[in-house]
């Protein structure tokens, strides 16, 4: 009896820290990384690592987990201010402030001690990849490009993913990473809408906010270009190299691009209704059928 109620108290706490961290919202970047990845096996010409691979997937989980639980409890003020966030798990008490402190604090130690078995430029660099995650949170308090470095953390995603395999960089997976740095700022501009007048009341900082709605969305249709013109340059460089699989590198990006335009119909300034279907459900089903494509590509070269 005592097992199942510790059992049943551990599910619940788990829930908790599940819905705290968005855990369902991995599915943007993971499948990126996982690119990265099948990227650099076939640079490094190397057979598949499964071990690697899992300390690939264990970073990313720990990385955004990390940063997820230090945006909580960094806005736990403001979210308990606003109307649309008071119900989160630190501002209901549902996690005390001190817990989620201390989750950030595991999961960026875990993060950087996989990245000791990784190989050195992985764990040097793994300090700064914190830096630029964490740091997002303190951006909105002076500056409307934090969606930039929202987008920046995860672009780093396949980047990350391409060194753990070769520990060098290259010009595909860093256009990746910035076609992933413009759609997420792109649609985390788009989310952001929601709260444009509640950010102006309490002084901080976005793109709705500081340009109004209007521009916003332009200032967003702009990003996801600059994503969809960075994403073709990495398909282009992997269409040099092989180029007996076109089509399908083709069809990965008319599809992403297209889920892109297929967002920004679904809102406008005065109507933010399908926000929520623009922000999750498009983003998931361009992130997985871009990535599984190429990837496919990839492994049937």
């Amino acid at each position: 009896m005592a097992f199942c109620i510790f059992a049943q108290n551990v599910e619940i706490a788990m829930k908790k820290y599940l819905s705290m961290i968005k855990f369902s919202h991995t599915i943007f970047a993971l499948p990126f990384a996982i690119l990265g990845f099948v990227l650099g096996l076939l640079k490094s010409e190397m057979t598949m690592d499964w071990i690697l691979f899992l300390y690939v997937v264990l970073c990313m989980v720990f990385a955004r987990s990390a940063a997820m639980a230090f945006n909580r409890y960094i806005d736990r003020d403001i979210d308990q201010s606003n109307p649309r966030t008071a119900q989160r798990e630190i501002p209901s008490g549902a996690i005390k402030p001190k817990s989620a402190l201390a989750f950030v604090l595991v999961n960026s130690l875990a993060f950087i001690a996989v990245t000791y078995f990784i190989n050195p430029l992985c764990f040097y660099l793994s300090p700064v990849a914190l830096a630029v995650i964490l740091g997002y949170s303190l951006t909105k308090r002076f500056t409307f490009l934090c969606h930039l470095i929202l987008g920046l953390g995860l672009g780093l995603a396949p980047i990350g993913a391409y060194l753990a395999v070769t520990g060098a960089f290259d010009w595909i997976p860093v256009l990746i990473g910035l076609g992933v740095l413009f759609w997420v700022s792109g649609f985390d501009i788009i989310y952001a809408l929601q709260d444009a007048d509640f950010d102006q009341e309490e002084g901080l900082f976005s793109i709705p906010s500081f340009f109004g709605k209007k521009r916003a969305l332009f200032i967003s249709r702009c990003l996801h270009f600059c994503s969809s013109m960075a994403l073709g340059g990495a398909l282009y460089l992997v269409y040099l190299q092989l180029p007996s699989i076109m089509w399908l590198l083709l069809v990965a990006y008319l599809l992403f691009s297209g889920m892109l335009v297929f967002q920004q119909r679904l809102v406008s300034p005065t109507d933010l209704s399908r926000v929520g279907l623009a922000f999750f459900t498009t983003n998931g089903i361009a992130s997985m059928a871009f990535s599984i494509l190429v990837i496919t590509a990839l492994l049937f070269a």
